[in-house]
């Protein structure tokens, strides 16, 4: 397990999950059994966390940064040096409908994070264009590999000499600490972290001249209005979306219009964890199957 969150966790927790490789979720809900996520497979521990040990938990947690403490838990997660993310849940309280403090924290799950380093190999001629990227939406059900994928392809390309300008607004994919990427997302990406990304999309426009604007989860009235900015200014698009297939992205109210407009050239839709399922170009016909099972 990572040091950076084994720092975190108490002696009880540390004695059952050493020895144990491959371990992506740490979930702990009081009075019920600790689970632990490894690959697709989860391990239901004897292990019967109480409050009092979610308590010492956040508050091993907390003090590393108490700003960030407190501003991060308002949206529900915290972020730990290396990128990892603590999501939590319990009783909030609210203020004009939003979230000011948390009352009491019953649930905490510690997502592990990590680089799949190569991962967008098999994907990344098909998605190239001779001098840069085609607009391309990443499309798959959650906790398939979404943004695992958009991050490589990200590195990859800005590596390769592309400048990118990362919409990172739930700390997921650069996964910053105080603002600097601990995830390796290319020596050329620019990153606004914790920003709306319609927001942040157009910041980076005016600011970091990209040839590629990257935001993970696209969607809503104030998202399509950026993606026209960035459209506008010439720069390509790489972006994820929920749904199984395009079929299902273009139900989905948020997201068929801007899909309808054939603004995207590549889709690439993921079916299960770590499997590209296909990838798909438009055509003047609608869509053409370029590779499946990558």
């Amino acid at each position: 397990m990572n040091e950076n969150i084994r720092s975190f966790l108490g002696a009880k927790i540390l004695k059952i999950i050493d020895g144990i490789e491959g371990i992506s979720e740490i979930r702990m809900r009081a009075e019920k059994p600790l689970i632990l996520r490894c690959g697709a497979r989860d391990i239901v521990t004897d292990f019967v966390p109480m409050a009092a040990d979610i308590r010492e938990t956040m508050e091993r947690i907390g003090q590393y940064s108490f700003y960030a403490f407190e501003a991060e838990l308002a949206m529900g997660y915290i972020t730990l040096p290396g990128g990892h993310r603590v999501g939590v849940c319990g009783q909030v309280v609210t203020e004009g409908g939003e979230v000011r403090a948390w009352r009491c924290i019953s649930g905490i799950n510690i997502r592990v994070a990590r680089n799949v380093l190569g991962c967008a190999d098999g994907v990344l001629p098909l998605i190239r264009e001779r001098d840069g990227l085609r607009h391309t939406m990443i499309i798959s059900p959650p906790g398939c590999g979404k943004t695992t994928l958009l991050r490589d392809i990200v590195r990859q390309i800005s590596d390769g000499g592309l400048t990118v300008g990362l919409a990172d607004e739930r700390s997921e994919i650069a996964g910053c600490f105080r603002g600097i990427a601990q995830n390796d997302v290319g020596i050329r990406t620019d990153v606004i972290d914790g920003c709306p990304k319609s927001v942040a999309m157009v910041m980076l426009l005016r600011g970091m001249s990209p040839n590629v604007i990257a935001a993970d989860e696209l969607g809503g009235e104030q998202d399509a209005r950026a993606v026209d900015s960035v459209l506008n200014a010439g720069v390509k698009l790489l972006c994820t979306a929920h749904g199984r297939d395009v079929a299902d992205v273009m139900a989905n109210p948020s997201l068929s219009a801007m899909v309808g407009r054939g603004i995207f050239e590549r889709f690439i839709v993921l079916d299960k964890p770590a499997n590209i399922a296909g990838v798909w170009a438009k055509t003047s016909g609608g869509l053409s199957l370029l590779a499946k099972n990558l």
